[in-house]
């Protein structure tokens, strides 16, 4: 087993343990907590994949962009409602039946596959390209994306405040 094996079996590990804590855990802090290593774990694989690029965006983006605001928003909620908000599992038996069967599918393409599958060539690096994308066709789109999570702050800001 090379250490590359040895390696994505430990980052799917943790995915999985960290997973299942999201949504099992009753504290929605905690909750938010296990999100944000989901998605550092999710980082790593594509650190694993060779594509750092992709490894910075979500590092950046989702578990320090995203995890911010969300963490702000359950502060500000709890401050608004004078109370702790507690996550409850509703359906927790059809969610892990629903889970199993999606996990038998995906598990039946994969044996189906062919074992020996030789790796291409390593491609050139597709930075540059994601860039000119970014600020070319897509720019407006990644704004407006900008503009609508400053918008949502602005709103939790608004609404956590006091009356006085």
């Amino acid at each position: 087993m090379t250490l590359e094996a040895v390696g994505f079996w430990v980052v799917a590990a943790v995915l999985l343990a960290s997973s299942l804590a999201v949504v099992l855990t009753p504290n929605l802090f905690h909750a938010v907590l296990y999100l944000a290593a989901v998605l550092v774990t999710t980082a790593v694989v594509f650190l694993l994949l060779g594509s750092p690029f992709l490894f910075a965006v979500q590092l950046l983006l989702y578990a320090v962009g995203v995890m911010t605001i969300v963490v702000f928003a359950i502060m500000l909620t709890e401050r608004l409602i004078g109370e702790r908000i507690v996550q409850t599992s509703r359906h927790l038996l059809n969610g892990a039946v629903v889970a199993a069967a999606v996990f038998v599918g995906v598990a039946g393409f994969l044996i189906r596959a062919p074992r020996l599958v030789p790796h291409p060539a390593a491609a050139a690096d597709a930075t540059p390209a994601i860039g000119r994308a970014l600020v070319g066709p897509f720019a407006v789109t990644l704004e407006l994306l900008g503009l609508l999570l400053v918008v949502a702050l602005l709103g939790a800001l608004y609404f956590a405040r006091t009356d006085e």
